[in-house]
């Protein structure tokens, strides 16, 4: 049993690598693929529509179905849609294989992070950190493979497809027994969940930190660039930094933090991002500007994990619906904050939009210091 344990955690680590290069596939091979503007939007926003349910239905299954095999359905798909993406030119068909990617990498969020709780009654924090750093790592990956070494797109996600193909192979014949000991539905679980003030205050941060970091990620390269009087190449260079920032981050935090304490990290970490996002943001740092985009890196890089950590510690008799929950909230706030980023700068300028940042980080800040306030303990699950 501890050997399959052992094997599960490697290959749900494996798996998130993959949600990191599916995430960043779009933006990296864009040039490549010779797609518009316009059609990456389509694309980014369908992948988010396949990933929002996906990652909601296997999170669901996962209290009460095995999750290896759940697991292997989305792999299937997730190979599937690698192995097919612009095969053809026809992009109505490639926008319909981009809603497969974002089921299959949904299905990986929704499941794996329930697994790792179940698996590991102790450092939970260490696991979900280091799960999560697997996706910044994947999309550091397909960012140095493709951008910088100017390797074939093609053969890369062939590649990643025969790897995905072997994790489907290793899940099907692995096992592990749920943990549920309620006789609740989905309805009776969701009706509890729906009482929970705990549970909204997490999806509102959830959409914000998803917000402001999927949004980082998508300018930082034009803010640079317009702003900062960066070059192309240094322009990537401070996206790489960016990306590496939340890498180390999520490997400290996952060490150091304590099960006792989540709740004190969040608010920490909270307030720390909200101060680096404005000195990256609002401030002209000069040659300090490559510290000042690690730093908004490492604050809020272990955010999300220690979100879904802290979920699944308050409900872990049915930790997979709660997080699979608060998990669609990710690409509601990979599509919210960015669209009001849009919308701020067409109004105004794309240096004022620039404050949605700093502000997303001291809101979810305050609404979760007023939830932690009022909640006796958060580590005993609902009665």
């Amino acid at each position: 049993m501890k050997k399959s344990i052992i094997a599960l955690t490697l290959a749900a680590y494996l798996s998130m690598l993959f949600l990191g290069v599916a995430s960043s596939l779009v933006g990296a091979a864009a040039r490549n693929i010779n797609i518009s503007p316009f059609q990456i939007g389509l694309l980014l926003t369908i992948q988010n529509v396949g990933f929002m349910l996906a990652v909601w239905i296997s999170g669901t299954l996962a209290d009460t179905h095995q999750k290896p095999k759940i697991l292997l359905v989305g792999s299937l798909i997730l190979a599937f849609s690698f192995l097919a993406f612009y095969l053809t030119g026809i992009f109505w068909l490639n926008f319909l294989i981009m809603m497969l990617i974002g089921a299959g990498v949904g299905t990986y969020e929704g499941v794996t992070d329930a697994m790792l709780l179940d698996m590991h009654s102790e450092r939970q924090s260490l696991h979900i950190n280091i799960n999560h750093f697997f996706v910044t790592f994947g999309a550091i990956l397909i960012t140095v493979y493709l951008i910088f070494l100017d390797m074939d797109w093609r053969i890369s996600l062939t590649q990643s497809a025969v790897v995905v193909l072997l994790l489907a192979l290793f899940y099907a014949f692995m096992r592990l027994p749920t943990k549920n000991d309620q006789n609740e539905d989905y309805l009776q679980r969701i009706r509890i969940l729906s009482r929970e003030n705990l549970v909204v205050a997490l999806f509102i941060a959830t959409v914000l930190v998803v917000g402001v970091e999927v949004g980082t990620i998508g300018i930082l390269t034009t803010y640079l660039m317009e702003m900062q009087g960066f070059a192309q190449t240094t322009s990537k260079v401070g996206l790489v930094t960016f990306l590496v920032g939340i890498a180390i981050g999520r490997i400290i935090v996952g060490f150091v933090s304590q099960k006792e304490q989540i709740s004190n990290y969040i608010l920490v970490l909270f307030g720390l991002a909200a101060i680096f996002f404005t000195f990256l943001f609002i401030v002209d740092l000069g040659q300090w500007s490559y510290m000042s985009i690690f730093l908004a890196g490492l604050g809020i890089s272990a955010l999300l994990p220690l979100i879904i950590t802290l979920a699944g510690m308050v409900y872990p008799q049915m930790a997979g619906t709660v997080i699979g929950s608060i998990k669609v909230a990710i690409p509601v706030g990979g599509i919210m904050i960015p669209l009001l980023m849009s919308l701020v700068a067409g109004l105004a300028s794309f240096q004022v939009s620039l404050l949605i940042f700093p502000l997303a980080l001291l809101l979810a800040f305050s609404v979760l210091l007023f939830q932690f306030r009022r909640s006796p303990s958060l580590e005993s699950p609902p009665v």
